[in-house]
Parts: structure tokens; sequence; C-alpha cells
């Protein structure tokens, strides 16, 4: 019995499977060649392809970059302070509103920065906050 499910499970999780794998990884290194990712840890690999899962919040407020406003303005405070409250599944949210995806690119995460801009309308109260994602822009209202 055990050599009839050792067989089973061999054929189930590696024969079955060969080919659609073979199939998969020609097509995965013809877009990725291995001789550019071999250089990597597998950790190293993982942060590349899915980017960081972790994010220091007061890191990305520190490197935040401001037009139109200061740091020090009223409605930046307010922001960061309400930000700062939420859970880190909105958190997430917020960041995936911001650049399309909710983790930080595989570049180094003290690299990363965005932008809170005025969107200077005429009457504030009837704007939404909204994001350019390509620029990394978070269009804050006063």
């Amino acid at each position: 019995r055990k050599e009839y499910v050792d067989l089973y499970v061999n054929y189930v999780f590696n024969e079955s499977v060969q080919k659609p794998f073979q199939d998969f990884m020609q097509g995965f290194l013809r877009g990725c060649p291995a001789k550019s990712w071999k250089i990597f840890l597998p950790v190293e690999l993982q942060v590349i392809l899915q980017g960081h899962t972790t994010v220091d919040w007061h890191l990305l407020e520190k490197n935040v970059i401001y037009k139109q406003y200061k740091k020090s303005d009223q409605t930046t405070k307010d922001f960061w302070t309400v930000f700062h409250k939420l859970s880190e599944e909105k958190k997430k949210m917020f960041l995936a509103f911001l650049t399309g995806s909710d983790r930080i690119p595989a570049y180094q995460l003290e690299c990363f920065r965005f932008t809170i801009a005025d969107p200077q309308g005429k009457n504030p109260d009837e704007l939404l906050p909204f994001a350019s994602t390509c620029a990394l822009i978070f269009f804050l209202p006063r």
C-alpha cells in the first residue's frame, strides 16, 4: 500500500503537471531570463515579484513631497492624524488607491515617495480627494 500511495502522490504532484509546468517555465523564462534573477536570494526574488508586504507608515509619511502644501499645514496634519488611526487593511487600501497596488514596489522602502498636492479648486468643499496613480500624486483638497 505504501508503494501504491507513493507512486500515486508522485504521479499527481509531479508527473501529471510536468508538461504544463514546462510550458509555464518556458514562457516565464522568455519574459524573465534566468540569468537576470539567479543573483537573488529567494526572499529577495519574492520582494521583486510581489513587492513589500509590510510598510513602515511613519517612513512613508516622512518621505512625502508636498506641493502647494507644507508639512505644517493643518490639512496635512489632519490627514496624517486620521491616516495613522486607520487599520492596517485601510492603510493598504489607501496605498492601492494611490498606486494601484496595496504593496510598495520592490525597490527600497526608503526610496518610495509620493506627493500630496492641493488641486486648487475654486470651491474645495465640492472636491473629493483623488489620485494620479501614474505620477503618485494624492490630491487633497483643503
